[in-house]
């Protein structure tokens, strides 16, 4: 495990567009697209997978925030674009496993070809995206400040400020801090040169 930082996509960014098979059958819909939510507040778009232990520390909380935010007007879509050849943990059939042992209310989705995870810069799991109604990039960072093995509760506190400020049109943090946890599990040949965004 590489543990890496969010690459801090700039703010304002538009959000990438994406149609990628839904491997929740919980949710509904085999082939989800950014157009699908053209009626949402905000998106937010969530990189994880299956197997990276600082995606299981945060899950169960994550979906229970997704659940709640969704009757407010946040529609939230999470994405695994791991290596499956390397991490078979993270294939489809243990994707839509986890999405019903975990009663996710959104749809989870497999990048196979990893083309979206690059359009997005992410680079960790989990890695979030929150976009406004315009699609436009109003919050990347880290959903709070507990990690594996900390004392920290994990709370989604500071996506909550996030989200919270956008639905109410209020100004958003200024204070947003990356998330970490592992690398993307990159394709031979596939990883993105990230290093002109650090900093």
């Amino acid at each position: 495990m590489a543990l890496t930082e969010s690459t801090m996509l700039p703010l304002g960014t538009v959000a990438p567009d994406f149609r990628l098979p839904n491997t929740n059958p919980e949710h509904g819909g085999q082939v989800v697209s950014l157009s699908d939510f053209s009626q949402s507040k905000a998106v937010l778009v969530v990189f994880m997978c299956n197997h990276c232990p600082y995606v299981i520390h945060i899950r169960e909380c994550l979906a229970t925030f997704a659940s709640e935010y969704r009757t407010k007007g946040l529609a939230t879509v999470a994405i695994s674009s791991n290596d499956v050849t390397t991490h078979p943990g993270d294939d489809p059939e243990n994707m839509t496993r986890v999405a019903r042992e975990f009663a996710f209310t959104f749809p989870y989705l497999y990048d196979e070809d990893q083309t979206v995870a690059a359009a997005y810069t992410a680079a960790c799991t989990p890695d979030f995206f929150l976009f406004d109604r315009g699609r436009r990039l109003v919050y990347r960072g880290q959903f709070d400040d507990s990690r594996p093995k900390s004392r920290e509760p994990v709370t989604g506190k500071d996506l909550a400020a996030a989200v919270d400020a956008l639905l109410a049109g209020s100004k958003m943090p200024a204070d947003q801090r990356p998330s970490m946890g592992c690398n993307i599990k990159w394709k031979a040949g596939r990883a993105p040169d990230y290093s002109s965004l650090a900093g």
